[in-house]
């Protein structure tokens, strides 16, 4: 059970008084509960609870705001729908803004006035964590990131063992003793980040993106210490850590005087490092900040890299991670990648910035209380791909690629998940160095 004292209420209602904030107050009074924005909601579409629609979500913060900042809400507050802020609120707002949102964006493009949702709901999430009342496992995420510099907590021995037996590998199939996975070089034109998954579970899309690198001839390095592209404060709403977080990249790269900071195939890890970031640290970044997505673009208009679009012979189709896509920009430079990558793609049904969350976004997949929920909304993805009659699903984040490896085993739908520089990768013509 919640406990709440007045301290820590205080704290939370603090973040709706914030003067400064105008979004908050203007997304706050904006929403008139038509209600529109529910059937492009995966959790209200696959469970049917009313409690899912993303009106309902703004309400819960709404109410909030209305009994404690407005003049009718402190004097009559039944007559204008304002809630206290007590345990059983409390409750209500980790189940739903924590355990029913992956803050996708897709109700955005849907409402009638354009309420910023997923702002709203990072808000009710940043008055949980300040009254310490982030989920457990989601918690434990971020606690090992700001200890440990990544969030599974990996040992800088078993990293760096792992990269050298990958360089062993890589000079075999390179057939050159000089190909490298550069660790902690200074002076190099990419500062390259990783999901803590790829050396962990995926340790063969460090090697994909090595042979890249080695392919483009690229000065490129990795930290051994600090390579964490994703950064779960973001999701948790507690901008503190997210702020100790974001530092660990922003001072690493500094440390080796890297020019360009590449972020790897992570989605949430790319809006939470290049849109975020400089909020969290007050400061602006002072070097380029790009994805990984955009570099193997610029591999391939600028002609650093070849590829055989015969070698991926399968049917492809993609899955658009929400904050590289809807929140993020890229669809048509994700498209330019796969096509000129493969022969064969398929879309899916909706596509790009309509497409749907993979239903593992948000922390969802950190957050295991919430794992049959989590599934049961996959079940959207699932019919999208199992429509589109293709047998390779791509994806440039490792976090939907694990939500949609557990969707493809739910539902049975023998495709094989692959990330974009592993399709790149296959795709390659290599000339001898």
């Amino acid at each position: 059970m919640v406990t709440l004292d007045k301290t820590k209420k205080d704290k939370a209602i603090d973040i709706l008084r914030a003067e400064s904030d105008s979004k908050l107050v203007t997304h706050l009074n904006s929403c008139v509960r038509c209600g529109l924005c529910a059937e492009s909601c995966m959790y209200y579409l696959a469970l049917k609870e009313p409690k899912f629609m993303p009106s309902v979500k703004v309400n819960l913060v709404s109410s909030i705001y209305r009994r404690y900042c407005t003049f009718e809400g402190k004097l009559a507050p039944a007559l204008v729908n304002a809630k206290e802020l007590d345990e059983n609120m409390a409750e209500e707002m980790i189940d739903v803004l924590y355990g029913g949102c992956t803050m996708c964006g897709r109700c955005v493009k849907h409402c009638s006035i354009g309420v910023d949702i997923p702002f709203l709901v990072h808000k009710g999430r940043e008055m949980l964590a300040t009254m310490g009342l982030v989920p457990l496992t989601l918690q434990s995420t971020v606690d090992a990131a700001v200890n440990t510099g990544n969030n599974m907590a990996i040992p800088t021995d078993e990293f760096v063992g792992t990269l050298k037996w990958l360089e062993e590998d890589l000079k075999d199939e390179m057939q050159d003793e000089n190909a490298r996975i550069p660790i902690d070089e200074e002076n190099k034109e990419i500062f390259y980040t990783l999901n803590p998954r790829e050396p962990k579970f995926f340790p063969l899309s460090i090697s994909a993106m090595a042979k890249i690198f080695y392919a483009a001839n690229s000065e490129w390095t990795l930290s051994s210490k600090y390579y964490d592209v994703t950064n779960y404060g973001y999701f948790s709403g507690n901008n503190e850590e997210a702020a100790i977080i974001a530092r660990h990249l922003y001072d690493e790269i500094h440390r080796l005087h890297g020019k360009r900071l590449v972020l790897g195939e992570c989605g949430h890890g790319s809006r939470a490092n290049r849109w975020e970031g400089p909020n969290y640290l007050k400061k602006e970044y002072d070097f380029d900040t790009i994805t990984v997505v955009e570099l193997i673009a610029e591999y391939i208009r600028g002609e650093k890299i070849k590829l055989d679009k015969s070698l991926n012979k399968e049917v492809f189709t993609i899955h658009d991670p929400c904050n590289l896509v809807r929140n993020g920009g890229l669809m048509e430079e994700i498209r330019f990648v796969v096509n000129s990558a493969v022969d064969n793609l398929v879309e899916m049904t909706p596509c790009g910035k309509d497409n749907f969350c993979c239903g593992g976004g948000g922390g969802a997949l950190a957050m295991s209380e919430y794992n049959e929920r989590r599934l049961k909304i996959g079940k959207i993805k699932a019919d999208q791909i199992a429509n589109t009659g293709a047998k390779v699903v791509i994806t440039p984040c490792h976090n939907c690629v694990d939500q949609l490896m557990q969707i493809n085993h739910t539902y049975k739908l023998g495709v094989k998940i692959m990330t974009i520089s592993e399709v790149v990768a296959n795709a390659l013509i290599i000339k001898q160095q």
